[in-house]
C-alpha cells in the first residue's frame, strides 16, 4: 500500500521541504530556492496522478485498448518553462536589490526601509 504510493509521499516531501525553506530563511535566494522546489513537487504530482495503469503513449495500433492521457505532460513541460522563466525573473530581481540594498537578507533589507521612512517622516516634519 504505501510502496504503490511512493510517488506521492515523495510529493509531499518535496512540498514540505520546499514550504519551510520558504517560511525559515530570511536569505532572498534561499527562498526561490525553496519556491523552486515547492515547483518540481507540484510537477511530480501532475505527472503522477496522469500515470494510467497499464496505459501506452496514444498512438493508434493495433491492440492498444488502453492509452495515457498527454495532456497534463503537456501542461507540465509548459509550466517547467514558465517556472525557468520566473526563476531567472526573480534571481534577477535579487541582483537588483543587492545592488541597491547590498544585503539580500530580507531583515537588513526592511531595516533599511524602515530608517529610511524614519528619516523621511522626520524631514517632512522639520519642513
Amino acid at each position: 500500500m504505501l510502496i504503490g504510493l511512493f510517488n506521492y509521499w515523495i510529493v509531499i516531501i518535496l512540498m514540505m521541504i520546499g514550504l519551510y525553506i520558504v517560511i525559515a530563511h530570511g536569505n532572498l535566494i534561499k527562498k526561490i530556492i525553496g519556491l523552486t522546489i515547492f515547483q518540481t513537487s507540484v510537477f511530480i504530482f501532475y505527472i503522477s496522478i496522469a500515470k494510467v495503469d497499464g496505459g501506452t503513449a496514444p498512438i493508434l495500433a493495433d491492440g492498444i485498448t488502453q492509452y495515457s492521457n498527454p495532456l497534463p505532460h503537456v501542461l507540465i513541460l509548459t509550466a517547467i518553462v514558465v517556472g525557468i522563466a520566473t526563476t531567472a525573473l526573480g534571481l534577477s530581481l535579487v541582483v537588483r536589490i543587492k545592488e541597491t540594498y547590498h544585503s539580500i537578507e530580507e531583515e537588513e533589507i526592511q531595516q533599511q526601509d524602515n530608517e529610511e521612512q524614519q528619516s523621511k517622516n522626520k524631514a517632512e516634519e522639520s519642513a
